[in-house]
């Protein structure tokens, strides 16, 4: 029998909300926005102090954070999955920006996938789940 404690009945997950440290907020937003396509949804904080910008993204959440003490980018942290409608062309996209892979595209029983970089070093896949 499960025992519900304290803390599973007071958390429940409503949506999905990676975060990944960023330090050039500048610099990423361009990445983000501009190379990746992302509409941001929440933006606040001033340059050289805390900043905060979430993009929306089905039902979840995308954030980006910069100006906390001791939470920096790290590429063996938190990493990111984005689903695309056609990965060929999002590859060839992400080569015209010469955006950095760490993976190279490849064929999984599930999806195609990759692995790129953002502009602070943190890890996102970019992938198309094969039909059902």
């Amino acid at each position: 029998m499960k025992t519900e404690t304290a803390m599973t009945a007071a958390y429940t997950a409503k949506k999905r909300s990676p975060m990944l440290a960023v330090a050039d907020m500048e610099e990423t937003l361009a990445f983000y926005e501009d190379v990746l396509g992302l509409k941001p949804t929440v933006v606040f904080g001033e340059l050289g102090g805390m900043q905060w910008t979430e993009y929306d993204i089905a039902s979840g959440t995308l954030a980006l954070g910069c100006g906390a003490p001791d939470w920096t980018p790290r590429p063996d942290g938190c990493s990111v999955g984005l689903e695309v409608e056609n990965f060929d062309e999002a590859v060839a996209h992400l080569r015209a920006n010469n955006v950095k892979f760490q993976v190279e595209p490849m064929a999984t029983p599930v999806c195609q996938m990759a692995f790129i970089f953002d502009t602070e070093g943190n890890l996102i896949c970019i992938h198309k789940r094969k039909a059902k």
